[in-house]
């Protein structure tokens, strides 16, 4: 008797689960079909608590709603965008992180696309996020590849770029200020003493590498250290060319007393070949990096760095395709700011004090 009830009861749940619908969730909210459709389509006129009662059915009966079937029906995919330039550098895991718990906060999935960089794998992604009918992309690549980004903008879709992009509706900038953060690490090593200060800059093609380097040399200036040509390196952004960077800089018949560079990796790069060729880091060659990317607080030392909030460009990027999208009036810019966050990879330069540094 125990075994038929048992199979009876099994039996029962598997009805229960695929018959499961829309329907089943409206009954245990109370509320209408239509109000349960509209509360899962995200539409901003419905009764916030008649939403919160969907909501809580949804919860509790399990239900999983077809997003597909609900794009189709609503002729909106609930989806959001992102292109990245590439996942090796550990600042884009964390931005896709932060971007993708701020999408969901705010009722959308995202679908990512790496580029590395290769204008066939972009033109791919793009292709595949047209055929997910994405409602808005974060072009978060710190570069600008015009023709293929107008496949997007030519078909209306909400865009946000980094720094630069097209002037025309429905297009978004989020705005680095690169200078505050990069004066504040000059003038961090100007009251250190530095006066011999060097820079590997990123790939000078891109737009934010060429920022960088602006604000380092008018940081110069504005603390009256002379600028020294064979000390300003091009580097690429990855650990191979902080390490190439510090080659260069090591055949320099001088050598500066610090080094800023464009990113963390580029600082990891100079630090590791530093720590090869037996430079002391700070006491030999003080170093800071920007992005402070997490694994920045546990170098040996721990780097000093120029933080680019990626909770900042999430938060930005979400909310400007948001109000694209839903027609809360946009911003055309939204600013994120840097700052420096000083760590033990820089100190007083070789020399400041005789044979003793200050206690």
């Amino acid at each position: 008797m125990t075994r038929a009830r048992t199979l009876k009861s099994r039996q029962k749940s598997k009805q229960d689960s695929s018959t499961l619908d829309i329907h089943a969730v409206a009954r245990k909210a109370n509320v209408s079909i239509a109000t349960v459709s509209r509360t899962i389509n995200r539409i901003p006129t419905v009764n916030a608590k008649l939403a919160k009662r969907v909501w809580a059915a949804i919860d509790e009966l399990d239900y999983v709603p077809d997003t597909q079937a609900r794009a189709l029906g609503s002729g909106r995919s609930g989806m959001l965008g992102l292109v990245v330039s590439e996942i090796t550098n550990p600042f884009f895991p964390e931005l896709i992180q932060r971007f993708e718990d701020v999408a969901i906060e705010n009722g959308y999935e995202i679908l990512i696309s790496s580029t590395n960089y290769d204008p066939k794998r972009m033109e791919l992604g793009i292709q595949r996020l047209l055929q997910r009918k994405v409602e808005g992309v974060a072009i978060l690549t710190f570069g600008l590849e015009q023709p293929l980004f107008q496949k997007l903008a030519d078909r209306k879709i909400p865009l946000v770029f980094v720094d630069v992009g097209p002037d025309r509706p429905g297009i978004s900038l989020l705005k680095i200020d690169y200078a505050h953060g990069i004066r504040q690490g000059v003038q961090h090593l100007a009251a250190l003493g530095h006066r011999k200060i060097g820079f590997v800059s990123g790939p000078m093609a891109l737009h934010s590498a060429q920022s960088r380097s602006t604000a380092f040399l008018k940081a110069l200036d504005e603390c009256g250290i002379e600028v020294r040509p064979e000390w300003q390196v091009e580097g690429d952004h990855t650990l191979g060319g902080g390490i190439r960077g510090m080659e260069r800089i090591l055949d320099c018949s001088s050598r500066p007393s610090a080094l800023v560079c464009s990113n963390d990796m580029i600082a990891i790069g100079v630090l590791h070949k530093a720590y090869h060729v037996g430079i002391r880091v700070p006491s030999d060659l003080s170093i800071i990096g920007f992005d402070d990317i997490q694994i920045a607080k546990v170098m040996f030392p721990p780097l000093t760095s120029v933080q680019m909030s990626r909770i900042d460009l999430a938060n930005a990027a979400v909310k400007a395709l948001k109000a694209h999208i839903e027609g809360n009036n946009p911003l055309r810019e939204y600013k994120i700011d840097t700052h420096l966050v000083v760590r033990q990879s820089t100190d007083y330069p070789p020399g400041a004090f005789g044979e003793k540094k200050p206690s």
